[in-house]
């Protein structure tokens, strides 16, 4: 052991950019709409995907027309909630009402990122 680090040598890592080339997590940052509501990057889980592809089906529905939804719905749970780090809220994707949570810390640098998920994930 060190003083650089008190806990010893790293075993395993995962990173998010790993998490990303994995199709774990998908990066939403290129998406218009949410370049327009935040300045951090920002992807959502695989689960979360799968809910955005599965309204992409429709001819009515475009990634930033969700995405300004999803961005929309968090912006207002965030302005009244004093949570900080995960905002629960709820968002209706094509009339169907799905419960997500916003977590925003610190990506594979300190710098902060924010990752859409459904509740039960982590």
């Amino acid at each position: 052991m060190t003083t650089e680090n008190p806990f010893g040598e790293t075993i395993y890592s995962y990173s998010r950019a790993q998490a990303i080339d994995d199709g774990v997590l998908a990066d939403l940052s290129h998406v218009d709409s949410i370049r327009q509501h935040w300045k951090h990057p920002f992807a959502c889980t695989s689960a979360v995907w799968a809910i955005i592809e599965e309204a992409l089906q429709r001819p009515d529905q475009d990634s930033s027309g969700i995405c300004h939804d999803i961005s929309t719905m968090a912006k207002l749970t965030i302005r009244s909630t004093r949570e900080a780090e995960q905002i629960p809220f709820l968002i209706l994707i094509t009339g169907k009402k799905h419960a997500m949570k916003l977590h925003i810390g610190p990506g594979d640098t300190a710098a902060p990122v924010l990752t859409l998920m459904l509740p039960y994930e982590d």
